[in-house]
């Protein structure tokens, strides 16, 4: 999958992302965020090309959230197309070329966005007995004479 693959997803997702944003996005953040698409996710260039002059890390610590959403967002809409390759490359009668680096990728971003394997853990214990109550201990004294 190219980069001009996930740009058409990333720009639907921005839009969606801007409707839900709790604080509000100046014009130029909003540009860096549709950058970041448009570069691939090459974050010093997004800045340079949203008119951010000098260190871009300070954009990058201010939008640190917008980011992590719009990573969040990326895994989630590709989830799907995860699951189906992994059912692809089980089903193929053929060989896959890369398949192992094909279902590695797949299986992390189904972990990612939740999808995971569960382990069930079965316990079985069987009492044959019932409970035993003990007496109360009494205090004894014994006298030793010499």
């Amino acid at each position: 999958m190219t980069n001009k693959n996930i740009y058409p997803i990333l720009s639907k997702m921005n839009y969606l992302a801007q409707k839900s944003k709790k604080k509000e996005l100046t014009e130029m953040q909003q540009t860096f965020l549709d950058k970041v698409v448009d570069t691939g996710g090459d974050l010093k260039l997004a800045a340079e090309l949203a008119g951010y002059k000098g260190n871009h890390y300070q954009v990058i610590n201010s939008l640190k959230d917008e980011l992590v959403d719009l990573a969040q967002n990326l895994l989630a809409h590709h989830a799907p197309k995860a699951a189906l390759k992994m059912v692809e490359v089980m089903d193929s009668d053929r060989p896959v070329p890369q398949a192992n680096v094909r279902l590695q990728a797949a299986q992390q971003i189904l972990d990612r966005v939740g999808v995971s394997k569960t382990e069930k853990m079965s316990v079985d214990h069987n009492v044959s007995g019932g409970l035993f109550i003990l007496p109360t201990k009494e205090t004894v004294i014994i006298d030793v004479e010499d």
